[in-house]
């Protein structure tokens, strides 16, 4: 039976699959039926009407099952009277008017009654120019009105619903778009209405107001400007607006955003941004984007960033020019040349990134550079087995199954949580493998805990299970293993929670195991919709992966027959005096406590946005570009690579990372500066082999995506931007085109320490170089927060509430202690601070007395 149905709207005939809703049938052959309420990737619930149209069934006779015909020999047409078009499903024969007269007359009495309590302040709503309502009414409305003036109602005007998003209630038209998505597609019924009838309103049920990371979508969705965030909120007009396109840069999902910017007098005539809005990618973000990649854009505009560069002289930091600053950089390192070593932020592009690493291995011939996070290992394994191109996570559902180790998707990626959580609604079998509770435990399957003490061995006894065919009752980690073996595709996400950066690297080793056994005659990894993700800790971790920007691996992922002073560690390098200059580019060693100041350096450079700890600590100072303000590549953690572009001028005598790397090398006999990111991208391409044929005019290629959003038909999918400036390209894993063996599992020793192991828990709005700068998530960034286990918390004499100090390893913290039931025995969890635990144990003596 086939699961196509062919009907006819408007005399058109068009074949959607079986289960499609007239609203998107037409969708599809470009008939616009308006709507309101309905919204292509939320459940219909048919509340505003306005997308009545016509239905009419094929009649058959009862006994024959023959077509009824008219006098003329035509089909007969049962009709009824008008339906809503978003929640009457598709069938064989189906015939749908709806552009009739009495449509007509129908969805003009609509907007009529919309406009009863809606207030006429279309030339200062912020909607105007992109507003549904408006422009259905220039479409379908009357002109005039039945209703009297004096009986409008009136609501209340700027209700801040919290710290983010404002309301206007007497714009409200009750669509429920915004409950409904924070119910039903991000699980956060922070909002919901209040009332009834015409005095029905949205109100905040929770402390802090509207406290969802998803806040911002639902000023997207909504059709008329009832609901605005507070940085853009009368901040400028939609037609105004210049849109370019740019990639989130905050955690590995790559969310593909667009820019809204227009030229100010107060910014001197200079493009300034005014909001940020997702572009669809169905592969990776859809049209969702988190608060945190809305609204943390700030710090590009802060006014302390880097102008000009620095050079210490007489103990100072004063301005120099670029000459000045380039010269002396080349000269200190040649000087240094063999014990010179660079630290690179992962935060950077793949063009920075690959210069940075150009410069040491080809340039001052060591391989002394290294990332400034050590946290998460396992890249070689992830080029191996990774999920595989093509994938979409969009594509799995009943008889799949997610596997997410040693990670809180929701604090790390939250657009990732999303896709995960939908996945496990569409029936994928869920499994989460975690040190505590997470929210995705909600929609696990099987949820299995591990003591940080030992993180391997439940990782291990569920692959080694995986292997064994199993009979009779089973156990929780039997049945959670059983359930991973049987899937037909399979998808393992891991972090680091609770793991030391060498456990990360068994861990992702262990997962690829998993993935070579065989489902039937083939084994997954290599196959589409199958593999594992890391879920790296920054944007483009996987990106200096790639280009070999980690002391073991060059470019491709070859083994360095010498890895140079990068093998006994930088940092201890820098303290042990075996450094003697130091090239640090997008990071803050110093101001994250992996640095206790500049130890025995003769030279250090900086190259950044801003005058962090390290900075103040340097001999140069090299002022960088944000990603704003220029273009190139990010790498996602699904090894998706995609483009930004630059959306405002640069600021002072700032210059991209990778041209200040270019120039460095010139002033040391190299090549001359390339004079674009796209020619030292195509360099990257020839010489990593995973980017093989890669150019920008590859990865700038779009398709046509379904739902068909961002068009001028705003009622349907909201204000999110199509995506006319590129998809990426996703490089295939080495298992797509051979075969591997399985992996050696190194044993690490489990930790059997005394004391209370302190495991570094997520936050979403965590302190940072960069999100500190947004004063408008400074109320929402996570506070010091450290939880224990009762009987730990026993005995430190620690209550619940607790305002308490610790020494921790040396170094002396204050947060609140919750005594919750969320930490196992001999495990205390820290939340909301950027101390980041790097060995175990961690010891941990209380050093103040508590305080309520």
């Amino acid at each position: 039976m086939s699961d196509q149905v062919t009907l006819s709207i408007d005399g058109v005939e068009v074949t959607v699959p079986k289960g499609t809703l007239v609203v998107d049938a037409a969708k599809r052959i470009g008939n616009d039926i308006p709507v309101f309420c309905y919204h292509p990737k939320m459940d219909p619930v048919g509340m505003c009407r306005m997308c009545l149209v016509r239905i009419g069934i094929p009649m058959f006779e009862r006994g024959t099952g023959e077509p009824v015909l008219d006098e003329d020999g035509k089909q007969k047409y049962m009709f009824r009277g008008l339906q809503t078009g978003c929640t009457v499903q598709v069938s064989e024969g189906m015939v749908v008017e709806s552009n009739t007269e009495v449509v007509e007359k129908a969805r003009g009495d609509v907007i009529e009654f919309l406009l009863t309590s809606h207030p006429l302040d279309c030339p200062i709503c912020d909607k105007g120019g992109e507003c549904p309502l408006q422009n259905l009414t220039m479409r379908h409305g009357e002109g005039t009105s039945r209703f009297d003036f004096s009986d409008k109602l009136k609501g209340d005007k700027h209700v801040p619903l919290g710290d983010l998003i404002f309301l206007d209630r007497e714009r409200c038209i009750q669509c429920a778009r915004c409950t409904r998505f924070q119910a039903e597609v991000v699980d956060d019924p922070v909002i919901a209405f209040h009332n009834r009838g015409r005095r029905l309103e949205i109100t905040t049920l929770s402390d802090p107001g509207f406290d969802s990371y998803w806040s911002g979508n639902t000023t997207d969705i909504c059709p008329v400007g009832a609901l605005t965030t507070s940085d853009f909120r009368f901040g400028a007009r939609p037609w105004e607006l210049k849109p370019s396109a740019s990639i989130c840069p905050h955690c590995p999902v790559g969310c593909n955003l667009t820019f809204s910017t227009r030229r100010e007098a107060k910014a001197g005539g200079k493009q300034v941004i005014k909001r940020v809005m997702p572009r669809q990618n169905e592969a990776v973000n859809e049209i969702w984007i988190c608060d945190k990649g809305r609204f943390a854009y700030h710090f590009v505009e802060d006014g302390e960033r880097l102008q000009t560069p620095l050079i210490r002289k007489n103990g100072e930091l004063v301005e120099a020019s670029w000459d000045e600053a380039l010269a002396l950089v080349a000269e200190k390192l040649k000087a240094h040349k063999a014990t010179a070593a660079g630290i690179a932020g992962d935060r950077l592009s793949n063009e920075d990134l690959y210069q940075f690493q150009a410069l040491f291995r080809e340039q001052l011939g060591n391989g002394n550079i290294d990332l400034a996070q050590r946290r998460l290992a396992g890249g070689d394994v992830v080029a191996q087995v990774g999920i595989a191109k093509g994938s979409n996570l969009l594509d799995l559902g009943a008889g799949d199954a997610i596997l997410v180790v040693a990670s809180d998707l929701h604090e790390e990626a939250p657009v990732w949580w999303l896709r995960v959580k939908q996945a496990a609604e569409r029936g994928v079998t869920l499994v989460v493998v975690n040190p505590r509770e997470t929210r995705l435990d909600a929609y696990a399957a099987h949820t299995l805990l591990y003591h940080p003490r030992k993180p391997l061995e439940t990782v291990k006894q569920l692959v080694d299970t995986a292997k064994v065919e199993l009979d009779g009752e089973l156990d929780g980690l039997q049945a959670a293993a059983q359930a991973l073996a049987e899937a037909n595709n399979l998808v393992a996400f891991y972090g680091y929670e609770g793991l030391s950066y060498e456990e990360t690297d068994s861990l992702a080793r262990l997962l690829g195991n998993l993935l070579l056994m065989k489902k039937g005659d083939a084994v997954r990894a290599g196959q589409k919709n199958n593999g594992l993700v890391p879920v790296w800790p920054r944007n483009n971790t996987q990106g200096a992966w790639d280009v070999g920007l980690h002391p073991a691996y060059g470019p491709g992922y070859k083994k360095l027959a010498k890895a140079g002073l990068a093998a006994e560690g930088i940092y201890a390098g820098v303290a042990g005096g075996t450094v003697k200059a130091l090239y640090v580019a997008g990071s803050d060693p110093i101001g994250d406590g992996l640095l206790a100041g500049r130890g025995n350096l003769e030279f250090l450079v900086v190259q950044e946005l801003f005058l962090t700890a390290t900075a103040q600590a340097a001999d140069v100072v090299l002022p960088a570009q944000s990603w704003a303000e220029r273009e190139g590549t990010y790498t996602s953690g699904e090894r998706r690579v995609q483009r930004f572009y630059p959306s405002i001028a640069a600021v002072g005598q700032s210059r991209a990372d990778w041209q200040i790397l270019a120039q460095v090398t010139e002033q040391l006999g190299g090549e001359k500066v390339p004079f674009a990111a796209s020619i030292l991208f195509t360099q990257l391409a020839k010489k990593v082999a995973p980017y093989k044929g890669m150019d920008y005019r590859g990865l700038a290629k779009v398709e046509k995506q379904w739902p068909d959003v961002g068009g001028d038909d705003l009622y349907y999918g909201g204000n999110a931007y199509n995506n006319g400036s590129g998809l990426g390209v996703q490089w295939a894993a080495e298992a797509e085109s051979k075969s591997l063996e399985a992996y050696k599992v190194s044993d690490v020793e489990a930790n059997k320490g005394k004391g209370i192991q302190l495991v570094s828990a997520p936050a979403l709005y965590r302190t940072g170089s960069l999100v500190d700068r947004s004063s408008v998530l400074a109320p929402r960034m996570a506070q010091p927060e450290i939880s224990f286990h009762a009987n730990d918390a026993q005995l430190l004499a620690v209550e619940d509430g607790d305002r308490i100090s610790l020494r921790v390893n040396g170094q002396v913290l204050t947060a609140t202690a919750h005594v919750n039931g969320q930490a196992q025995a001999g495990v205390a969890f820290l939340r909301g601070t950027a101390y980041q635990p790097t060995a175990v144990p961690q010891r941990i003596e209380k050093v103040s007395e508590k305080e309520a």
